[in-house]
């Protein structure tokens, strides 16, 4: 039986794959900072408590040698020369990286939105292929960008496949966009306004579709860069509409045609000026990866947890990082309704 180590096993992503691996017959260990079990696991995969900036820990749980390494929390040059450092004792790696790695022809990227013409502007889905940001500490893409450098030129000294993931969606995420229309729903609210007219779109990534790009990429080692996303991309509007739906609310949509009107009003966690989406085809190509999942499939079972989430706790308090990410507020009702009441 193959050994399989997964570093991050608790987050959402992590969880998913763990199960992938175990069903596909891995022997694995999950590893996280509290140890956490998940309920959708077999009895056979074996947890631990791992602080991932422990080195030694680290390399004592690698012991003498894995099969395969799953990292899904490698943000930092730091962390991919913990794995470099043990790399002659494993047999290959699947690490996730990031969509905010690539730029567009004029060098725009997500690490330059709010400045001027900061948005960047693809001509459409985007291939692995595609340029992206130079490698440095400076942001979170160059962070990945130079992880990804790092561990690729590694070569067959430890195959490595990065998942460049995009927006991230499923049961457990701590930054659950689709929370932005489940919220609003809880809270009676049944007026929003959509800025860019309700047609921003950014390619969801299931968190069943990358296990399931895990899965394959472990079964067949080698050292690569693979795109991670769904097949559909539906707009923000769109999105809205599917969740009123499930939640058995009517809502009234009012399309800003442009950005947001004053700060927070018409702005969503997928508003962006101009699409971003993702090219799949390199991983039908090398891993003959197909979608387990599509976005509208597996919106229900997110669109119930969150409700659930919410019903128990203040979103403040259940999605910290959340609340981070989106400083500016993303249920700042008073301003929204200062702004309709104006229009009116």
């Amino acid at each position: 039986m193959k050994t399989a180590l997964v570093i991050g096993a608790a987050g959402q992503i992590g969880r998913a794959s763990v199960r992938a691996l175990a069903e596909d017959g891995w022997a694995v260990t999950a590893a996280s900072l509290g140890g956490r079990r998940d309920e959708g696991w077999s009895d056979e995969v074996r947890t631990v408590r791992l602080d991932r900036e422990d080195d030694a820990a680290l390399a004592a749980l690698v012991g003498d040698g894995v099969d395969l390494v799953v990292d899904m929390v490698a943000f930092t040059r730091a962390h991919g020369q913990q794995l470099t450092k043990l790399a002659d004792r494993m047999g290959s790696a699947v690490v996730i990286s990031s969509g905010a790695v690539y730029e567009d022809e004029q060098g725009r990227s997500f690490d330059t939105q709010g400045e001027p013409d900061g948005w960047p502007r693809y001509p459409g889905p985007v291939a692995e292929t595609h340029r992206t940001v130079g490698p440095g500490d400076a942001t979170y893409g160059t962070r990945k960008i130079q992880l990804e450098q790092d561990l690729l030129a590694l070569g067959e000294t430890l195959p490595t496949t990065l998942v460049r993931a995009s927006a991230v969606h499923g049961r457990y995420c701590r930054t659950p966009r689709e929370l932005y229309f489940v919220k609003r729903n809880l809270d009676g609210r049944r007026t929003r306004v959509l800025a860019y007219k309700g047609e921003s779109r950014f390619n969801p990534a299931s968190v069943a579709n990358l296990a399931e790009l895990v899965r394959l990429a472990a079964a067949r080692p080698g050292s690569r860069v693979l795109n991670g996303a769904d097949p559909d991309c539906p707009t923000v509007a769109e999105i809205g509409t599917m969740i009123d739906a499930l939640m058995g609310v009517e809502t009234e949509t009012v399309l800003v045609d442009g950005p947001p009107p004053v700060p927070t009003v018409g702005d969503t966690p997928w508003s962006l000026p101009h699409p971003f989406l993702f090219d799949m085809s390199a991983a039908e190509r090398e891993l003959g990866y197909k979608p387990v999942t599509t976005y509208a499939d597996a919106l229900p079972e997110t669109v119930e947890w969150l409700a659930g989430r919410l019903r128990e706790q203040d979103w403040v308090d259940g999605f910290p990082k959340m609340v981070a990410s989106y400083t500016t507020g993303l249920f700042d009702y008073a301003a929204e309704d200062a702004w309709l009441a104006a229009q009116r």
